[in-house]
């Protein structure tokens, strides 16, 4: 099989990519920079610009799916000038995929699109629990982020093809993601929790992700998917089990919500936030999580 990968050098599209070669697929991948164009055995760089609406048509020569990851990083200050690189590169990026395809003619094999979304678009609670079928409204900068990215890729089923969303929680990696910036204090000694530490955190490993990129791949699915693990923590166990996982006391008190507030402001609901998110659908396609519960999946990745 022939995947198309937009994203590919990110986070989760990297791991993606090392797992997809191993499956014996064949890999094109989208670049903003023409210095990273290059075929290397199965895996081949095509040139793409969101910004400028530009894309190479050839990348879709030969692909059976698609999957979208790209986008700005949402873990930066968030200035005005940086919520509108936020939104516009998952409009802007969405867009000019649908339209190059639409641009075919119809000359391709494309069946299959997975497509990125987050669980920014449910709102924060403590009591209730999400599943695929709550209404999004727009009351949040992160809730009109992914609205308005979700309907930009109700394009692609347009154009006749099967899409997936996937909602994805805190994804868990050994480098960068959540646990990046929480390992080291917690290392010292110095991990603590934000707020009251009762904000529900809906996560999930990196393995287990790239398996459902795959799976919905494989089995053809449609509609929208909460890519979660089936055991969510509340954000003060999830410090806790970090620590034991790292062999390290976890004794500090709640970091304030003031504190950080004055240093990140809007951003700071990033970690204030509580999403307490269903992995039933998944489940129910018969997906099966390699790490369900948070102490082995850390385990896993220290």
């Amino acid at each position: 099989m022939k995947i198309l990968i937009s994203g590919a050098t990110g986070l989760v599209g990297s791991i993606l990519v090392e797992k997809a070669l191993s499956l014996g697929h064949e890999i094109h991948f989208l670049t903003t920079r023409k210095a990273k164009l290059r075929e290397e055995g199965k895996m081949q760089g095509f040139y793409w610009n969101p910004a400028l609406n530009e894309i190479d048509l050839d990348c879709f020569n030969g692909v059976d799916a698609v999957v979208h990851l790209a986008g700005a990083s949402i873990s930066q200050p968030w200035t005005k000038k940086n919520k509108e690189a936020i939104s516009s590169s998952r409009i802007n990026g969405t867009r000019l995929l649908v339209d190059g395809i639409r641009q075919c003619n119809g000359k391709h094999q494309i069946k299959q699109v997975v497509g990125a979304s987050a669980i920014g678009i449910y709102p924060s609670s403590f009591e209730d629990v999400y599943t695929e079928d709550y209404t999004p409204k727009r009351a949040s900068f992160l809730e009109e982020v992914v609205i308005d990215w979700e309907q930009e890729e109700d394009g692609f089923t347009s154009l006749g093809l099967n899409l997936a969303k996937l909602r994805i929680g805190l994804v868990l990696t050994k480098t960068g993601g959540v646990l990046g910036p929480l390992k080291i204090p917690t290392w010292f000694g110095l991990g603590a929790a934000f707020g009251n530490g009762r904000q529900t955190q809906s996560w999930i490993h990196i393995d287990d992700l790239v398996a459902m990129i795959l799976s919905a791949i494989d089995n053809s699915w449609q509609g929208v998917y909460n890519a979660v693990s089936p055991h969510p923590v509340s954000q003060k166990v999830f410090t806790q089990t970090l620590a034991k996982a790292m062999r390290r006391v976890c004794f500090l008190p709640p970091i304030p919500k003031v504190f950080i507030r004055l240093i990140v402001g809007e951003m700071s609901t990033l970690v204030f936030n509580s999403q307490n998110v269903s992995a039933a659908k998944v489940q129910q396609k018969g997906f099966v999580f390699t790490y369900p519960t948070l102490l082995p999946a850390i385990k896993s990745l220290l």
